[in-house]
């Protein structure tokens, strides 16, 4: 029995938006601070419905190789049975912003 070929699901932002990918080859970067996805998959199926989003997606990595994401701007990465269909999606920036709250800091000391 042939050994499956893994499938990884990679959630990242980007310019306020949320991508969605899925590629065979995932590895930490030799550039510091990145990852490296190559072999992007995307949905093969050939359909009259069209996703608009799945296109975009496809029209913005055709002809990349390899793309390096950097690591803090990675949500999660999921190793999946099978291949979903990628998308960008819209960061919800208002809403999501106003839900962080900075760490309190104690008080600086008083020069007297």
């Amino acid at each position: 029995m042939p050994k499956r070929r893994p499938i990884y699901r990679v959630i990242f932002q980007s310019q306020a938006q949320t991508y969605e990918i899925y590629a065979s080859e995932i590895y930490q970067s030799d550039l510091h601070g990145f990852i490296e996805v190559e072999e992007f998959l995307f949905d093969e199926r050939s359909g009259v419905v069209v996703d608009p989003s799945e296109e975009k997606l496809k029209s913005e990595f055709s002809g990349v190789l390899r793309s390096y994401i950097p690591m803090h701007t990675v949500i999660r990465i999921d190793e999946v049975e099978k291949e979903g269909v990628g998308k960008i999606t819209e960061s919800r920036g208002e809403a999501r912003s106003n839900n962080v709250s900075p760490f309190p800091m104690p008080p600086s000391p008083s020069k007297d």
